[in-house]
């Protein structure tokens, strides 16, 4: 198997609050948009994310409804600089999202906040000067 992730799926409660937070607030569009279903936009080269309404989330699986808790993932959004960590987490503020915790500076230079969408799903918003990613998509950290 290829050292790869094609789709990351989360289950969400709240699907319009999802696309509010995710439009709205990050400023995506989605990729493909089934109201009352899924949303999938697409994060990167071969990359989606999508979200699923949970009840239709453990549908498709076969098993029946349960408590979903996505308290324990975190998504990293990587930015240029700390007044865009500071933009982005003002604008998903306005979005519905809830602030755990505000933007800081970091132990390794660089400037960061966390955030949790709508549904509990946990952002990082950060600007990390040995982030960067060459032009063939390798991800390289210093």
């Amino acid at each position: 198997m290829q050292q790869q992730v094609h789709f990351t799926t989360l289950a969400t409660a709240d699907l319009d609050a999802a696309r509010t937070f995710y439009c709205d607030g990050l400023g995506w569009t989605p990729l493909l948009d089934v109201p009352g279903e899924i949303l999938f936009f697409q994060i990167g080269p071969g990359a989606v994310l999508g979200l699923y309404d949970a009840t239709a989330f453990d549908g498709d699986l076969g098993r029946p409804p349960r408590e979903h808790d996505l308290g324990s993932v975190t998504l990293a959004h990587n930015v240029d600089d700390a007044a865009a960590v500071d933009a982005m987490f003002a604008a998903t503020l306005a979005a519905g999202a809830t602030p755990i915790k505000a933007p800081e500076r970091t132990s390794f230079g660089g400037y960061h906040a966390h955030i949790a969408d709508p549904n509990g799903v946990i952002w990082e918003i950060c600007h990390n000067p040995g982030w960067r990613v060459d032009d063939d998509g390798t991800v390289r950290l210093t």
